[in-house]
């Protein structure tokens, strides 16, 4: 039982994360050079930018359709919050690894060169990654059964879509 509490949350936000990049890719198609920011929960998402109910509901619900019809790539964004933590976490490790058993500033002096090339690598692997984790950790673009009951213009640049399973 504790443990469906603490599953379902997190099943419907990687739903919404998915049908969030979506609407956004859908959004940029439609408006090229939009800048757009969003943030999925476990009820539906929020988009902020110059944006209206209109556009965002009519471009909801093609991001749905095509989701639902099996164009799971809509799923992945580029600019998702993901790519930016993959990104940073993995050359920290590295650098924390290459670091790692040194005492004396001399030892740190010393692996200054490996450090280099450690951050170096880290960001191109985090760079490989985030797509990767996006698909299989942060978004589920199978949106079986989900409409969207309710878009709101909160503020002049913030509409909230709520859904439901």
């Amino acid at each position: 039982m504790l443990k469906t509490k603490i599953a379902a949350p997190l099943i419907l936000t990687r739903k919404n994360h998915a049908l969030e990049h979506a609407t956004i890719h859908v959004l940029s198609k439609k408006n090229p050079g939009i800048k757009l920011a969003g943030h999925s929960n476990p009820t539906g998402f929020i988009l902020i930018g110059k944006i209206n109910t209109e556009q965002v509901l009519e471009s909801a619900l093609e991001a749905l359709s095509r989701l639902q019809k099996g164009e799971s790539a809509l799923a992945i964004h580029p600019g998702c919050g993901t790519n930016l933590a993959i990104a940073g976490l993995v050359p920290s490790i590295f650098a924390l690894i290459s670091m790692s058993g040194t005492t004396s500033d001399k030892q740190r002096r010393g692996r200054f060169s490996v450090l280099f090339v450690s951050i170096l690598a880290g960001f191109f692997i985090g760079g490989k990654l985030g797509p990767i984790a996006q698909k299989n950790i942060t978004t589920d673009p199978d949106l079986s059964g989900l409409r969207i009951t309710e878009v709101d213009q909160i503020t002049e640049n913030i509409c909230r879509i709520k859904t439901s399973f």
